[in-house]
């Protein structure tokens, strides 16, 4: 079961991986391995990357699916596009498949899918509004960001 403390902050991960996914990973991830540990730990950030690239594109598809069903205007959308630009870009095939998973209504986050239909559901709540608690922490986090 994803919690909605995991699932809007994975899907408001564009904003906060504006610095190649270090606070996506610090939000997803446990505590950073000590300095200490061997290189073979650090290999993750590397992935990290490629992962918020991938939340982001997921991001923009949930968003537009959201959208299309009438529970959002097309506002958020615009602004996740424009935060696109500010992530270094990943894999463009996966962003491709993880944004068509968005706009099919699915949430891929954190190496977990689940359909927002049956996230809101768990969360006694509805795919409206999880839309919206979508929508207004984007443009939360929007507003945090230069333009």
């Amino acid at each position: 079961m994803i919690a909605r403390s995991a699932i809007l902050p994975a899907l408001c991960v564009a904003a906060s991986t504006l610095t190649a996914g270090v606070a996506f990973a610090q939000e997803a991830a446990p505590a950073a391995p000590a300095a200490t540990e061997a290189p073979a730990e650090a290999a993750p950030a590397v992935q990290d990357s490629g992962a918020a690239y991938e939340s982001a594109r997921n991001q923009l598809g949930v968003l537009a699916y959201c959208q299309d069903k009438g529970f959002i205007d097309g506002k958020a959308v615009e602004t996740q596009t424009r935060l696109l630009t500010m992530i270094p870009a990943g894999d463009t095939a996966k962003g491709d498949a993880a944004e068509a998973k968005g706009k099919e209504g699915t949430v891929s986050a954190m190496g977990v899918e689940r359909s927002l239909a049956d996230a809101a559901t768990e969360q006694q709540t509805s795919e409206d509004a999880l839309c919206k608690q979508m929508d207004a922490l984007l443009q939360q986090l929007a507003t945090q960001v230069p333009a």
